[in-house]
């Protein structure tokens, strides 16, 4: 079965029940499958192709949901993006994917049109919601692409191992990567995650995650595969909101980042067992603080805690069994159901315990490359028995039982709010700020963020920046993840023997780093 199958196969069991709460919008399975089916009908009716890409730049909202089936029915692999991209980074993609249409919430589609002011080709452009009434030309509503309620047959898509999604992430150079699932990669690990997870059609997921990575992705693939109900909400800026949200629709599951699970236990309002319908917890995309998982614990006693770790390449590798939570608070468990994980050394030989290695992880779940990076997808992926086989760059090891503790990354890629940030794509930005001479990033430790991201700046002798012209600017040409929280100016940066700047645990700051950081290839 491929993706699209299974929403054809919930709404024959499920048909009448709500399979997507979104704001105000409410579908059951067969409304779900019955748009998704009118939007694949009309991509197809002006022009798409199997294989053609679709690029999507949208916040949580029931047209995104739609418009991923629509892809897979028509044949398409969506490229969701996240909500606040900004022109230059689209642009990149635009340019490696050659999009055959672009889907955009209204607001962002003054941001699509100016990464294709010199493009040589326009793609199709479909607006979530009215058409910019000034400054935008050529988009169709999403209302207009699915009027048509004709009973059109769509071509019956076949090949499991058919490429799926692209799912973009930036690397250590900052390049944006698209990460390649096919539909049975992407259905191994969200098959993988039910297991674990014992998902059934009982299940009400709410989830504040964006649906332009992995972690946000597999919330709506797996209530769909199990006939659940998924909740999207956009964002985690108004916590209490979202607390109610999960009362109101008596929420079973709830997936969150140790940012939120922080300002969650940083509430001493709170009584125990405030959200009773609530059967698990999970999170992921860093490390969690023991002293925030027993917080947890506290507030929500009958609720199962699963501490998981993941890549994009791989959606998810490991989790801790929720017994364990108590016993090994720091460890991120062991290898999903039907994959391998083993932490090995230099010469690829799997380590004893106790020894800090390269993870590596086996299965089906893994990504067949990057977007045309073969060359990188060769230093990350090889074909094993049963799938493949993925270097994560991460350091590990493991105790007596097997069980994983993460220690830290082999590159310097900083973790914020969930996200991943590349120091030197914020570097680029504030160098291009005239008056500065020297810049570098860091990320400094926070209990809330995971990270936050601190900005060393050294200006030309005439310059008069202050923080907030420095903050504006990167705040015009970043994603907000990526604008650094803070800016600290230096008379010069510190640098190596060979003229490369270095922060170290050395370098004085107003809070110690406690820890070399990063040497930077400026």
């Amino acid at each position: 079965m491929r993706i699209e199958d299974h929403l054809r196969q919930s709404a024959g069991r499920f048909g009448s029940k709500t399979a997507l709460i979104a704001g105000e919008t409410r579908l059951t399975y067969l409304e779900l499958d019955r748009l998704s089916g009118r939007l694949a009908t009309g991509l197809i009716a002006r022009g798409l192709r199997e294989g053609d890409r679709v690029v999507m730049v949208a916040e949580n909202c029931a047209e995104a949901v739609v418009a991923f089936f629509a892809c897979w029915k028509a044949g398409a692999v969506p490229c969701p993006l996240h909500a606040s991209i900004k022109q230059d980074k689209l642009r990149v993609i635009i340019d490696s994917t050659r999009p055959f249409a672009v889907l955009a919430q209204t607001r962002f589609c003054g941001v699509v049109d100016a990464a294709f002011s010199d493009a040589g080709r326009a793609p199709l452009k479909i607006s979530f919601g009215a058409v910019p009434a000034s400054g935008a030309s050529g988009w169709l509503t999403y209302e207009a692409m699915i009027a048509d309620d004709s009973e059109a047959e769509l071509p019956r898509q076949v090949g499991i191992e058919t490429l799926a999604i692209l799912i973009h992430t930036s690397g250590s150079t900052g390049t944006p990567k698209g990460v390649m699932h096919s539909h049975a990669s992407l259905l191994s690990a969200c098959g993988s995650i039910i297991d674990y997870l014992g998902n059934t059609s009982d299940d009400v997921v709410l989830s504040v995650l964006p649906i332009s990575f992995g972690y946000g992705i597999t919330q709506i693939l797996t209530m769909v595969m199990v006939g659940g109900t998924v909740v999207l909400e956009k964002s985690f800026a108004f916590p209490r909101k979202v607390l109610a949200r999960l009362v109101e629709t008596r929420a079973t599951g709830f997936p969150i980042v140790p940012a939120m699970a922080a300002l969650i236990a940083g509430m001493q309002d709170l009584t125990p067992s405030f959200l009773p319908d609530l059967r698990y917890v999970t999170t992921a995309a860093a490390a969690m603080p023991p002293s925030t998982t027993l917080r947890l614990r506290e507030l929500l006693s009958e609720t199962q805690l699963f501490l998981m770790y993941g890549q994009t390449e791989c959606i998810r590798a490991t989790y801790l069994p929720p017994q364990e939570a108590d016993r090994r608070p720091l460890s991120v468990g062991r290898a999903i159901p039907g994959t391998q994980a083993h932490v090995i050394d230099e010469a690829g030989n799997i380590v004893p315990p106790g020894v800090t290695g390269e993870l590596v992880i086996e299965g089906p779940h893994v990504m067949a490359g990057y977007w045309q990076g073969d060359m990188a997808s060769a230093e990350k992926v090889s074909a094993v028995d049963g799938g493949r086989r993925l270097l994560t760059g991460d350091l590990f090891r493991t105790d007596e039982e097997g069980f994983l503790y993460f220690i830290s990354r082999r590159d310097d890629i900083i973790k914020t709010r969930g996200e991943k940030v590349s120091p030197q794509e914020v570097e680029r930005v504030l160098y291009a700020l005239p008056g500065i001479r020297e810049a570098a990033v860091a990320g400094v430790d926070d209990a809330v963020f995971g990270q936050l991201i601190r900005a060393y700046v050294a200006l030309e002798p005439s310059a008069e920046l202050s923080e907030k012209d420095i903050l504006r600017h990167c705040a015009l040409n970043l994603e907000d993840y990526m604008v650094p929280k803070s800016v600290e100016f230096r008379d010069a940066l510190p640098k190596t023997s060979t003229g490369k700047i270095r922060l170290t645990a050395e370098t004085p700051t107003s809070e110690p780093f406690g820890r070399e950081l990063r040497e930077s290839a400026a």
